[in-house]
């Protein structure tokens, strides 16, 4: 069994203990109204506001029949790319309101537009849902901007990053990059990270479990790389990859597979995991030193694949 006393720091234990104390554990045993009302009080809570210099608009892009809410954050007139993000909450929870902050400062600290999409969630809408919304999303970003486009998002958003990044490969207008944050990709549940950290703090194995059916309507749909990006067979024509994962999280393994499976296409992709942090650490950037650390980490492979440094 996993000794997180000697994983996990003092500083990291007490996000825990503070995240618990708003998202007890057994929240995903409510119903979906109440895990949101749950989810979004802890996101207030954990709110850092806004770095000087960040302006927002929130609207609406069109698809087919549906609109799709965004919000849009610059700190300058030129900047040099665009980051489409795609929020976490395990595609039931979350939305515009859930990452503002984390927006607003990668938008600070990389000079890039940040554009939050607000994709339709589950178990009202079910698979593909969130990555027709997501694929839209990229689409009008295409159509919209000359700027260099990347994606990015954390937890159920890097899912729907790689899957979009698969989706468009050989597309004439495709992402310049992509920064996966603790993805869910669909990787083997019998190994690895998947049973070492079964019970780790903050995301279970039950968990994960709770999601995939809340997002498939309890359907078989293995083998779909739109739900499973790992599921594909081809992983040539990737952009350039960076993911970043925390040891204590069953999905951590996850991120190596998705490395090992764009280098042997021959592409580039790095894989950092980061020593002692659990899912959803995000909100521990302004606490927790590994959690900064690990922040500005995700800042530097955007700002770098944004000017097309590639990956190191």
């Amino acid at each position: 069994m996993t000794d997180y006393r000697a994983l996990i720091d003092a500083e990291t234990w007490a996000f825990i203990d503070r995240t618990n104390s708003y998202y007890p554990p057994d929240t995903a045993d409510g119903t979906i109204e109440q895990q949101r009302a749950v989810y979004d009080r802890m996101c207030r809570a954990f709110f850092a506001g806004y770095p000087e210099g960040v302006g927002v608009e929130t609207k609406a892009i069109s698809a087919p029949g549906r609109d799709i809410p965004v919000r849009v954050y610059r700190a300058s007139e030129d900047p040099p790319a665009v980051t489409l993000y795609f929020h976490g909450g395990g595609f039931v929870v979350g939305g515009l309101e859930s990452h503002d902050d984390v927006c607003a400062e990668l938008c600070a600290r990389t000079g890039h537009e940040i554009v939050s999409v607000d994709y339709r969630l589950a178990p009202e809408h079910v698979h593909p849902a969130q990555f027709e919304d997501a694929l839209a999303a990229f689409e009008w970003a295409a159509a919209t901007y000359e700027r260099p486009i990347l994606l990015a998002g954390d937890s159920a958003g890097g899912n729907l990053a790689a899957a979009v990044s698969h989706a468009v490969r050989d597309r004439l207008c495709r992402p310049v990059g992509q920064v996966l944050i603790y993805p869910g990709l669909g990787g083997d549940q019998s190994k690895g990270s998947y049973v070492t950290h079964a019970e780790a703090p903050m995301l279970s194995v039950r968990d994960l479990d709770f999601y995939r059916q809340a997002r498939t309507g309890g359907r078989s749909l293995s083998g779909d790389p739109t739900l499973s990006p790992l599921a594909d067979a081809d992983f040539s024509a990737l952009p350039p990859t960076v993911i970043v994962t925390a040891e204590c999280d069953p999905l951590s393994s996850d991120g190596e597979a998705y490395r090992d499976r764009i280098l042997a296409a021959g592409g580039r992709a790095l894989w950092h995991e980061e020593k002692g942090l659990v899912h959803g650490y995000l909100r521990a950037r302004h606490s927790v030193a590994r959690a900064r650390q690990s922040f500005t980490r995700i800042v530097e492979a955007l700002a770098a694949l944004g000017r097309g440094e590639g990956v190191e």
